[in-house]
């Protein structure tokens, strides 16, 4: 018996509703939100909505991006916590939120080790030091001589979020280069880089994905990176243990997390979806092009790497003598 081109798609797409029914039921059909807690534009709503896209076919509903920026990503981590352990509310983010942001904040109003639950990890990243292209400086060294020959108002520095892991580097930087560098927190790195490119502020610290793009085309230069090795986006930049500031090789990380008490058969769910995007080469592709190095990790990697990061940032925070505010 022959099946007609007609009848023989309805099989296939009968068949496709089957596989993800079981999400859509256990759902209720409703779309999965994804918080950031930064600006559109920057590289974390980048990748959450390239992610994104990309989700709501393996999952078969809609997948939203809900901007929340504001303190460091402080509001879009409190939104989770409140939110329903259902699976439908994610929270993608890097180090700073997770990691960081609850050493440095008095009452942050959430306890990553309590209220959230890993699912998957999908980049790693290192920030870097990038000055505007209205600055004659072409390399580290040169800015190092530049800011100490010039007038004060060019030892500014701007930084994504105020007591974030760019916040911390410009005071080690200017400690280490003997710079009286002063840090311009942002909401986020999409205005800081505005301010950059209309010249307003000359320096800037956040992630490489932040600035490849701009660097690229000459709008602004990169002149250092942490980590252990230079980047491949980045082949002629040096690292900052070869400038001489060593001890941030350990790399920032990006992942999804979900509120405690998700179930564990959504979390499994959710961690194999993110897994089959990431194998897509266009969403691999797309992510390297950013400045990130695709790394995927399960729920179990991406909480030892969140756990082993703060302890290293655990012990920055306690060296530098830093209050929480």
């Amino acid at each position: 018996m022959t099946i007609s081109r007609r009848r023989f798609t309805t099989v296939l797409s009968g068949s496709a509703a089957a596989l993800a029914s079981p999400w859509v039921r256990a759902q209720s059909g409703k779309p999965v939100r994804i918080l950031v807690g930064f600006s559109p534009g920057g590289s974390t709503d980048v990748a959450a909505r390239l992610l994104g896209n990309k989700l709501k076919d393996e999952l078969g509903v809609p997948v939203v991006v809900e901007n929340k920026p504001g303190a460091g990503g402080q509001l879009a981590a409190q939104a989770l916590k409140a939110a329903a352990p259902d699976g439908t509310t994610l929270f993608l983010s890097h180090d700073h939120t997770i990691s960081i942001l609850p050493l440095v904040t008095k009452q942050p109003g959430f306890d990553p080790a309590q209220d959230f639950v890993a699912v998957a990890g999908f980049a790693s990243f290192v920030n870097c030091f990038a000055v505007s292209g209205g600055t004659p400086v072409k390399s580290f060294t040169e800015y190092v001589k530049w800011v100490r020959e010039a007038s004060k108002d060019k030892s500014s520095v701007g930084v994504p979020a105020p007591a974030s892991t760019p916040e911390f580097l410009v005071k080690l930087i200017g400690d280490k280069f003997n710079l009286d560098l002063v840090s311009v927190p942002y909401r986020g790195g999409a205005p800081m880089i505005a301010d950059m490119l209309g010249n307003q502020i000359p320096a800037g610290v956040a992630a490489v994905p932040d600035f490849i793009e701009n660097h690229r085309a000459g709008r602004m230069r990169v002149v250092g990176v942490l980590g252990s090795a230079r980047q491949a986006a980045l082949p002629d930049v040096p690292t900052f243990g070869e400038l001489g500031l060593s001890g941030f090789e350990d790399i920032p990380y990006y992942g999804l997390f979900a509120p405690k008490g998700t179930p564990q058969a959504t979390l499994d769910t959710l961690s194999a979806a993110i897994k089959k995007v990431l194998l897509q080469k266009s969403v691999s592709d797309t992510l390297i092009n950013l400045g990130l190095t695709v790394d995927y990790m399960t729920q179990q990697q991406l909480t030892e790497r969140e756990k082993a990061y703060t302890q290293v940032w655990t012990r920055i925070v306690k060296e530098k003598g830093f209050a929480p505010a």
